[in-house]
């Protein structure tokens, strides 16, 4: 039976900001007396993952998505409740922590710029101690997983998005950690570049087990990605579960997208919900399965004048917005 190898019990999450009313005479005031607001960014956080599980953790930006990734990587301390990733507190002993785990952040590069991915590693090598014949079996590994032999020697600036993504992967694999933390690991790529980095992080997990948190506003890497999904909102663990489950849920449910004369007016229904809408357009979806497209058509001809419409299945996307919808994030 496989064990858990992250466990998140009761982890709860303040920041203390200064606070201060506009105005030059309030900015005055500020320097000798501070007013200060305690924002709860996360509250009675639990989960746990199994080893070789690959997660979705997703949510709304402001939902804490990214304060909880940076307590499992020993970045932040909690206010309070317990963490331990593979047997440590990520805070607690960080040198010997950082060895088990890696790190890929989308939008911030581990990789130096101005030199080639090789020798970015050739350093990665010594800071994490690796043997060299370690080091080279590791990397002939990776070389293979990623197609990294026809860009490990060309200047970091010089690549693609996509190929620095392989190699920024690459580099947070190459001391064998035993968790992959990936935060928005395709955001900026081509469709082409996502399908083959998706292939990429599979075959990895596939082949080493390794255990990978995945957060991203990308449906598709989830649903290329991940069998389970951990939602947050609000500071809350809001859904627990399979992405199957929730998708079974809503299957059958329809999303009609309809094109009015332009109006300032909101439309309400009471047996669908308007999960987004313009001045001259709307995408509607249905409470539930049973609901006559009749009584939608009806309810949406009494508020505003129809000039086209079209009614298609609900996409991994549409289903998450209606969950956001439903659970108030």
């Amino acid at each position: 039976m496989e064990e858990n190898i992250i466990t998140v019990k009761h982890i709860s999450k303040s920041f203390k900001i200064a606070k201060r009313e506009a105005g030059l005479k309030n900015a005055i005031k500020s320097f000798f007396k501070r007013k200060y607001q305690v924002i709860n960014s996360l509250e009675d956080i639990n989960f746990s993952i199994k080893e070789g599980e690959i997660v979705g953790y997703i949510g709304p930006n402001g939902a804490g998505k990214s304060t909880t990734i940076k307590i499992m990587a020993g970045i932040l301390v909690p206010t309070s409740g317990e963490c331990i990733v593979n047997g440590y507190v990520p805070w607690k002993d960080r040198k010997k922590y950082v060895k088990n785990i890696g790190v890929v952040f989308g939008q911030r590069s581990g990789l130096w710029w101005d030199v080639p991915p090789i020798d970015s590693f050739e350093l990665l090598k010594d800071i994490y101690e690796i043997p060299q014949a370690e080091y080279e079996k590791k990397l002939s590994e990776l070389k293979e997983y990623l197609n990294l032999d026809d860009i490990l020697n060309i200047p970091t600036r010089q690549l693609s998005l996509g190929q620095r993504m392989r190699c920024e992967i690459a580099s947070a694999l190459l001391h064998n950690p035993k968790v992959l933390f990936l935060d928005e690991p395709t955001i900026g790529l081509d469709a082409v570049s996502k399908l083959a980095l998706r292939k990429c992080i599979k075959q990895i997990n596939e082949k080493t087990k390794i255990t990978i948190i995945l957060t991203t506003h990308d449906m598709q890497d989830i649903e290329a990605l991940t069998k389970r999904i951990i939602l947050i909102g609000k500071g809350k663990i809001l859904y627990d579960g399979s992405l199957k489950r929730i998708k079974n849920k809503y299957n059958g449910n329809k999303k009609i997208n309809i094109k009015f004369k332009y109006t300032n007016k909101k439309i309400k229904l009471q047996n669908a919900d308007v999960i987004e809408q313009t001045e001259e357009t709307a995408s509607v979806v249905l409470k539930n399965k049973e609901e006559l497209m009749a009584n939608i058509l009806n309810e949406i001809t009494n508020q505003v004048e129809l000039v086209d419409m079209n009614i298609e299945e609900m996409s991994t996307d549409d289903i998450i917005a209606k969950l956001y919808n439903e659970l108030k994030i």
